[in-house]
């Protein structure tokens, strides 16, 4: 089964926590801290694999976690990093952030990498927080939670050349002959449900990818039919191969058709216009097919070039060949996906977020939310009274306690964060 796009979830590691412990040396009485620090969870990382050619993998497992640190041990001796999660994914993976829509990732060569959630980091022993006024401190950080996120993860296809036309105007037949591919071919529509790849080789011993991609209708770009999961796959390649049925088997004008896809392709993407296309005019062994190619080149407006081919005779196939493989010299690999820029570093304004937010719940408990606020919170340990004061002073000067009055609240008030809850104090 071919998989082009699936949603997942990814989790990496939580750090380690730091631990609170002291020097137990002979002839040493007043030993000091020595609470080791936590390791760094580990990073959900995705690798590109040329093996692979489909999402497959991710269609029986959706979930994907990461190893935590361990915790630091005494003597400050640091707890072990944990190993980076890493998953197999194809060339021509796209990664999107499902929440803000944003894209992680795009990996197109073999064993390029991207980090696509980051471990925590480590807790802190208690030997960091030593100071001059508290050389003995009873305080140690818990490990900074590991980000988590639910991404998109796209494949388009990296196919040097894409089949495009109308169903069964006979991109599958001609796939087929031209290449060791053997996609599914029968009289009906939409007979190709997934994106077929085949190796064609030339005469002159040239060789490049052609795909084989479900047929177009109108309304692709707005999705209908398999509009979008179509789409997607054109946006990778080289050279388009417009195939056409020029002998009219269906009662549709082969110029009309020409026309509609292109549209369809400009709706979608108007940068895809600007690529190589060469029109296969198909099934000239139909009579009458050589009459609708004449008015076909009448009407012709674009200088493209126009080949006369039967992809059941395999009359015209070596010459087609020849002029995509020529084409395809001329463009560098993958020339549509990587773009020139300046070798400045681009530095993009994100909107600081908000530490915290105040809400009521509707038993008039105050909910305080937030990810700095909720980080800092699980980073606590609240079995030591030294780090629970630590957690009031460091959430008073982020002004939590100036906010809480504004919206009323008093002695006594239920303050609520994530599942726990707390007494407000004047």
């Amino acid at each position: 089964m071919f998989v082009d796009q699936v949603s997942v979830y990814v989790k990496a590691g939580d750090g380690g926590n730091g631990l609170v412990a002291y020097r137990r040396e002979k002839y040493v009485p007043l030993g000091g801290p020595a609470g080791g620090d936590g390791g760094n969870g580990g990073n959900v990382v995705f690798k590109v694999d040329e093996g692979l050619n489909t999402l497959m993998d991710f269609r029986y497992n959706r979930h994907f976690k990461a190893k935590r640190g361990e915790n630091g041990m005494s003597q400050n001796q640091h707890g072990k990093n944990a190993n980076p999660l890493i998953i197999a994914v194809p060339p021509g993976t796209t990664v999107v952030d499902e929440e803000s829509k944003e894209v992680i990732a795009d990996l197109t060569t073999h064993g390029q990498e991207a980090v696509i959630a980051n471990g925590g980091r480590g807790g802190r022993g208690n030997s960091r927080f030593a100071t001059p006024r508290n050389p003995a401190p009873e305080i140690a950080e818990n490990g900074e939670p590991g980000q988590e996120r639910n991404i998109k993860v796209e494949l388009k296809l990296l196919a040097d050349v894409g089949l495009v036309g109308f169903p069964s105007v006979g991109k599958s037949t001609l796939l087929s002959v031209v290449s060791a591919a053997k996609p599914k071919i029968a009289d009906y529509h939409f007979t190709t449900l997934a994106p077929n790849l085949g190796v064609v080789d030339t005469a002159d011993n040239r060789s490049f990818v052609m795909a084989d991609l479900p047929g177009l209708i109108e309304g692709a770009h707005e999705g209908i039919g398999l509009g979008h999961q179509f789409l997607r796959h054109v946006e990778r390649t080289r050279v388009i191969l417009h195939v056409v049925d020029m002998s009219s088997f269906e009662g549709r004008d082969p110029y009309d058709d020409f026309v509609k896809i292109n549209q369809e392709l400009e709706e979608y993407d108007k940068q895809l216009m600007e690529r190589p296309q060469i029109i296969a005019a198909n099934k000239m062994d139909m009579p009458g097919a050589e009459e609708n190619l004449q008015e076909f080149k009448a009407k012709l407006t674009d200088e493209y070039p126009v080949h006369s081919i039967s992809a059941l005779t395999k009359d015209g196939l070596r010459d087609i060949l020849f002029e995509i493989a020529d084409t395809l010299d001329k463009i560098p690999k993958h020339s549509n996906v990587i773009e020139d820029v300046d070798e400045k570093v681009v530095y993009r304004y994100k909107k600081e977020e908000t530490p915290f937010t105040i809400t009521r719940d509707s038993d008039g408990a105050y909910v305080l939310s937030g990810t700095k606020i909720e980080k800092l919170f699980k980073m606590t340990d609240f079995a030591k009274d030294e780090a629970v004061q630590r957690f009031s002073r460091q959430i008073r000067g982020m002004g939590v306690d100036d906010a809480l009055r504004k919206r009323g609240a008093k002695d006594g008030d239920t303050i609520r964060i994530m599942d726990f809850e707390f007494e407000f104090i004047e």
